[in-house]
């Protein structure tokens, strides 16, 4: 067995500090290092890090026109009481929702959807 392990998790955005200041308000997490050009968010079992693309278009999900290049399950206890606050943080709902009792599908303020679900541990 390898000692290799997931260290980070990192999302191309057109501005890494707007993007990562929603993200730490919406799992609770700590910023460990930021300057214009990469935050890095620490609190969770890897490091999540935004990072400038000067180009970054955001996905079209669910059309493909620009596929979505990952996106990030969250687990959650309350799928309402937790969409109601996450879009509150400044995310939106995805017009496509395609098991909206088990998950949601909810977009960052970069364009990336990204799922809520009680499914997870």
């Amino acid at each position: 067995m390898g000692s290799a392990r997931l260290g980070a998790i990192a999302i191309d955005c057109p501005d890494p500090v707007a993007l990562a200041d929603f993200y730490k308000n919406v799992l609770g997490l700590e910023v460990a290092l930021s300057s214009d050009e990469l935050v890095v968010l620490s609190g969770a079992d890897v490091f999540l890090t935004f990072e400038r693309v000067a180009e970054h278009v955001p996905p079209t999900w669910p059309a493909a026109t620009v596929s979505k290049q990952l996106h990030l399950d969250l687990a959650v206890a309350d799928l309402d009481a937790e969409e109601a606050r996450i879009i509150a943080c400044g995310a939106a709902k995805a017009d496509v929702q395609p098991r909206p009792d088990q998950w949601r599908v909810l977009i960052d303020p970069a364009g990336h959807p990204f799922c809520i679900t009680t499914l997870l541990p």
